[in-house]
């Protein structure tokens, strides 16, 4: 990176400036997010004698890198870092007047298909069970089905969140090559082995007394989840590959 990417805006900017600059190019980027960023030493923004943020322009564009390969390579944090701290160190290079890192060079085998975003919850979503059969073109009786499987999870007060509408349209197609409920029971006792090996990993870094310790473990479960769900996927094709021919 160039002295002059590290050189402060006149004054700097706010995170709320930044987070203008981003957007267009990162609709989900928020204000916690580059904070989380902060707290796992990927950008490190001066601040005033009063604690406030400023960015420079330098720290804006690292964070652009490691939007951008997050979102179309799905790396690791802990990849983007040692990348970013290889620019830093002059190990990689940036091209003459250009202030942003070179972004990801694409991998020959890339670490994983599914992007850890698409596994964010959106649980402000509040469906009652009509909403929710509507929405899925669904019928009651087969909800309870779902339910009663423990497929599908509906909250304290009784309602779903725009998960479960993905879930039962997905059930619903599968019923349409035979599958009943219960056959998709198996597929409920893999996906849970699979989230209690996560959260064996991902358990005591949650437990941490840092503040960030939480927004970290929960970074570390989609990443995996993310992974799991590429590594099941694969494994999945090599074990049907042929199944026609046995």
């Amino acid at each position: 990176m160039t002295a002059a990417a590290r050189q402060p805006a006149p004054g700097g900017m706010s995170i709320g400036s930044v987070l203008d600059r981003l957007r267009p190019e990162f609709p989900d980027v928020t204000i916690s997010k580059i904070r989380f960023l902060e707290a796992e030493g990927l950008i490190s923004p001066e601040r005033t004698p009063s604690g406030y943020r400023r960015f420079s322009i330098g720290d804006c564009e690292r964070l652009r890198y490691v939007l951008t390969a997050q979102r179309d390579q799905y790396l690791p944090l802990k990849v983007i870092k040692e990348q970013l701290e290889a620019i830093d160190r002059g190990a990689a290079t940036v091209g003459a007047g250009d202030s942003r890192p070179k972004r990801p060079r694409p991998l020959a085998v890339a670490p994983g298909e599914v992007s850890p975003e698409v596994l964010r919850t959106d649980r402000e979503v509040r469906m009652s069970r009509d909403d929710l059969c509507q929405s899925a073109g669904i019928d009651v009786a087969y909800l309870t089905e779902l339910v009663r499987a423990g497929l599908i999870v509906p909250g304290a007060a009784g309602f779903f969140d725009g998960d479960a509408v993905l879930l039962a349209r997905t059930a619903k197609a599968m019923s349409e090559f035979g599958l009943e409920v219960r056959h998709l029971r198996a597929f409920k006792l893999a996906a849970d082995r699979e989230a209690s090996l996560v959260a064996q990993i991902a358990g005591p870094v949650a437990k941490g007394r840092d503040a960030g310790a939480r927004a970290r473990a929960e970074e570390m479960v989609r990443e995996l989840a993310a992974l799991s769900l590429t590594l099941h996927t694969c494994l999945v094709k090599a074990a049907v590959h042929g199944a026609l021919d046995r």
